[in-house]
């Protein structure tokens, strides 16, 4: 039998009756979809997905037959499991490709300005050093105020031991046994075993710091932003003067961590459970 069509408001085109039906029809198959995704799982089958989204074997069933038919789901013909398919691969790369980093971090610059009443920068990785992309800078007398495209080294100050403190431990160790610590002021850490142990204080507590480690008078707090595997894509931080930024350090820290949470869930990255 036809489906009728509801009256509908003048100019738009008719609703019809199982629109409702439809909607929840995708709801439930998007469901399917993100468990796939959220899952540490490689496969699944029928009946453990049924039980955790509280729907029947037979919806579980036809909504993955139907993402099979787009690729979006494999199966397994010997084990009759499930795993994500490559047309669900297709689409993380087109988002993915579509990523503007520097557009997605820029508004978080500005609220994070805002919220410390400081200069807060953006941090891109080139090999063995790092450059400032962008920054944004508060409105009060005395500021900070960054190079941007200069290169540092990974092991000079905030945002650069930030970025050398997650990479993995062989990157890690390559770093420190082939480049030389060259300092870039008195306070710079020059010594392998004790840059060593602050990377591992930074990987524990999640931000590094700076006190005049890259620039004489000058001080900030970095952290890294996280991709949908845990590597470090960008690194942000907060920094200003070294005599008053002392009395903000904690302030900064939490105003910083907040954006680099918000800003590393866009990019795909979901912190283990009790992390």
């Amino acid at each position: 039998m036809p489906t009728k069509n509801r009256s509908a408001v003048p100019g738009e085109p008719p609703v019809r009756e199982n629109t409702g039906q439809v909607i929840a029809t995708v709801e439930r198959a998007v469901d399917v979809l993100m468990y796939f995704v959220e899952t540490p799982a490689a496969t699944l089958g029928v009946t453990e997905i049924a039980e955790t989204l509280g729907m029947s074997k037979a919806a579980v069933h036809r909504i993955l037959s139907s993402l099979r038919g787009r690729h979006l789901i494999a199966l397994d013909p010997v084990s009759r499991r499930y795993s994500l398919g490559i047309g669900a691969m297709r689409l993380g790369l087109a988002y993915l490709d579509r990523l503007d980093v520097r557009h997605i971090v820029a508004p978080e610059l500005v609220t994070l300005s805002q919220r410390t009443d400081e200069t807060a920068t953006l941090s891109l990785r080139t090999g063995r050093t790092r450059v400032y992309a962008d920054q944004v800078t508060p409105a009060r007398e005395v500021i900070m105020s960054v190079s941007l495209g200069v290169p540092y080294p990974l092991h000079a100050g905030g945002s650069s031991k930030a970025f050398l403190a997650f990479l993995g431990d062989e990157e890690i160790e390559a770093y420190l046994s082939e480049v030389r610590l060259e300092p870039l002021t008195d306070r710079t850490i020059d010594d392998v075993p004790r840059l060593r142990e602050e990377l591992a204080e930074i990987r524990e507590r999640g931000w590094a710091q700076s006190f005049a480690e890259r620039m004489s008078g000058a001080a900030s707090v970095a952290a890294p932003v996280f991709d949908h595997h845990g590597r470090p894509v960008v690194v942000v931080s907060v920094c200003g003067p070294l005599e008053r930024f002392r009395e903000e350090v904690d302030a900064c820290v939490d105003a910083l961590l907040d954006s680099t949470r918000r800003l590393s869930a866009q990019m795909g990255w979901v912190a283990p459970e009790g992390g």
